[in-house]
């Protein structure tokens, strides 16, 4: 069995990497404007630290830390003008209108500024 010349065979080996590399793929595409992506390098870090700290530090600094690393992605995705990822997929799943690409960002949008 020969291989097409677009087949990489890295891919088919490790499934677990194509599998990462399409999600952070799509989340560079719903992270376009600088601004939310820089503080999206605060937040996600803040709200897993959160995480760790909820269970093995003190539950109220884990709880501030995750509130506070939400309130900076939600403020990124304000800015870019879409959904937050876990309510775009909660909007989606019950079959709501929701922003997954802004569309100044999504070349196939009819409505791009």
């Amino acid at each position: 069995m020969s291989e097409s010349p677009t087949t990489n065979p890295s891919s088919r080996r490790f499934p677990i990497l194509r599998f990462l590399r399409r999600r952070l793929q799509g989340w560079r595409l719903r992270h376009q404007l600088p601004f939310n992506f820089y503080i999206h390098l605060i937040g996600i870090p803040l709200a897993v630290g959160g995480l760790f700290a909820l269970f093995f530090v003190d539950w109220y600094w884990g709880v501030g830390a995750i509130v506070l690393g939400y309130l900076l992605q939600w403020i990124g995705h304000r800015a870019e003008g879409n959904d937050v990822g876990e309510w775009a997929a909660i909007k989606r799943l019950l079959g709501l209108p929701y922003v997954g690409i802004a569309p100044r960002w999504n070349p196939d949008d009819p409505t791009r500024l």
